[in-house]
């Protein structure tokens, strides 16, 4: 499964590094474009210098870690596409020229399924995907689960439980369906 992630997705931290823990345990190959990546740090500057060069670091460690998740655009698509919002036109973009079977992101009011099925295409929460990749491959997610948790702990100092971690990444469907320890 192709997955275009939509910046949303990708900042804030826990839910990138979440899906970006499956992702590396195989269950789905990420996707996204220059221009996705952008977003991603502009949002992070936001926060300040310290958390738009936290982005770009992450960003780096990304593409690092799966350098065939990068889309280049194709000339003259975005032309042909319309969503309620022009400026998430390149994220649909990027779906179609990945050949993405979805598009993950928060933001369900810019994506009508109807114009992304149109294109082939189905738009994902990130919370509802997790869930049913979980449903499927519980051991897969759950390892991914516990490397996320792990790091946050060190990053921290301080252990973290890790259903806490996911509630405040607003995955709370996972949160509640996985086992306590």
């Amino acid at each position: 499964m192709r997955l275009t992630l939509d910046a949303c997705v990708l900042f804030p931290t826990v839910m990138r590094e979440v899906l970006l823990a499956v992702a590396g345990q195989g269950l789905f190959t990420p996707l996204w474009s220059d221009r996705i990546l952008g977003e991603w740090q502009r949002a992070a500057a936001r926060y300040g210098t310290q958390s738009e060069a936290e982005a770009l670091a992450a960003i780096a460690h990304c593409t690092d870690r799966f350098p065939n998740a990068r889309v280049k655009p194709q000339q003259g698509l975005e032309h042909r596409l319309h969503l309620p919002d022009d400026n998430d036109i390149h994220v649909l973009a990027t779906a179609i020229a990945g050949h993405a079977d979805a598009i993950v992101t928060l933001n369900a009011k810019d994506f009508p399924r109807g114009t992304l099925q149109a294109e082939g295409l189905d738009r994902r929460d990130p919370d509802g995907l997790l869930w049913e990749l979980w449903s499927h491959h519980p051991a897969q997610v759950e390892a991914a689960l516990e490397q996320v948790r792990a790091t946050a702990s060190q990053m921290s100092g301080e252990e973290k439980a890790l259903k806490s971690l996911l509630k405040r990444a607003k995955l709370t469907r996972l949160a509640r369906a996985i086992p306590t320890n």
